[in-house]
């Protein structure tokens, strides 16, 4: 394992070993290496593998076997069924229905979103509300593609009803009752880690062995790449198609938050998606959390919990944490690891 120690951002390249930031391309067979990128959740998508069962004569007309096919074709089916039942924008969504109704009464919903819940609550719990999947009670308000925000007025409105303990959860019958009026939720800090989750274990059953899949900041490795590590990069959060530093990892999934990926300047002042619940506004202490760890689900809650808490709080909440590591970029561009990635 590689270890490091704080010190100023370097900018490194980024080359094809960048996973985590590859453009779309099309199904294409390399050897017995297969790859796909797609749009799904607002992001874009990535699966990659290595699959046995590849002929010389495949390779040579570039043609894509059955089984690997298939394989690309079930990772994105179940992305694009996670976005269908898990978007708030979508209004026939499950999550959309939950929001319309579940302050009226208690609505029943399904064992999987239940489950998502919960964990939501767990890391709200683990990290005294820093994560708060209710932030979309004022979050909403806010569209970075037409640069507008809500006013502090809308948003002091909305401070009450911004609180994981008004989400309440009744395990007998799976419903959910919101136990304020104006309460939303949003899962964009959960659901594609659990995408990926869900994805790797796909990967997993069709004997995979060697295998990525990412979303957004996102990804999910099986295994290594054949007798070497994975390297993926972790974007410099100030220069566009460059990385702060690149990571050699195996049987791990890694997850970046970040506040260049949705955002608008006005004033000097950076506006992003990343919402401090405490304030209704976007988190300001640092620009950049990269968090390590066995379960996709909770490196991505992690990553954004670690944003809101801030260096000194994060890095306090991850060095409890035993099967998990982060690299954090505060506010002048340094990097800080936390205890298990720092040289002895």
């Amino acid at each position: 394992m590689f270890v490091f120690t704080r010190l100023p951002i370097k900018i490194v390249s980024c080359h094809l070993l960048c996973f985590i930031f590859l453009m779309s391309v099309p199904i294409t067979a390399q050897a017995q290496w297969y790859q796909h990128s797609f749009e799904v959740m607002g992001t874009q998508a990535h699966v990659e593998f290595w699959l046995e069962s590849e002929t010389s004569e495949q390779v040579a007309i570039k043609e894509v076997p059955l089984a690997a096919r298939n394989i690309i074709d079930s990772v994105v089916a179940e992305m694009q069924r996670i976005d269908q039942g898990m978007s708030p924008y979508k209004a026939d969504s499950e999550l959309s229905k939950l929001n319309r109704l579940a302050a009226m009464r208690p609505v029943v919903i399904s064992p999987e979103l239940f489950d998502l819940l919960k964990n939501a609550e767990k890391i709200a719990e683990l990290s005294d509300g820093a994560f708060d999947i209710t932030y979309a009670s004022v979050g909403y308000q806010y569209d970075y593609r037409n640069k507008q925000k809500p006013s502090q007025a809308q948003i002091e409105q909305a401070l009450p009803a911004i609180n994981y303990r008004g989400i309440v959860l009744d395990q007998s019958n799976n419903s959910v009752r919101f136990n304020h009026p104006k309460i939303k939720i949003d899962l964009g800090g959960i659901a594609k880690g659990y995408a990926v989750k869900n994805c790797l274990a796909l990967l997993k059953a069709a004997g995979v062995k060697h295998g990525l899949i990412s979303a957004g900041g996102d990804t999910g490795l099986l295994g290594d790449r054949r007798g070497r590590p994975w390297l993926v990069g972790i974007k410099h959060p100030r220069a566009e198609q460059k990385n702060a530093v690149h990571l050699p990892l195996a049987n791990e999934a890694i997850s970046t938050s970040g506040d260049y990926e949705r955002y608008f300047v006005e004033d000097g002042t950076r506006y992003h998606h990343i919402i401090n619940p405490k304030t209704g506004k976007s988190a300001w202490q640092v620009v950049s959390v990269s968090v390590i760890g066995q379960d996709p689900t909770y490196v991505d809650a992690l990553s954004t919990t670690i944003f809101v808490l801030g260096l000194e709080r994060g890095m306090a909440l991850i060095n409890r944490l035993d099967d998990y590591e982060a690299i954090i970029i505060d506010n002048q561009q340094t990097l800080h690891f936390s205890q298990g990635l720092q040289q002895n």
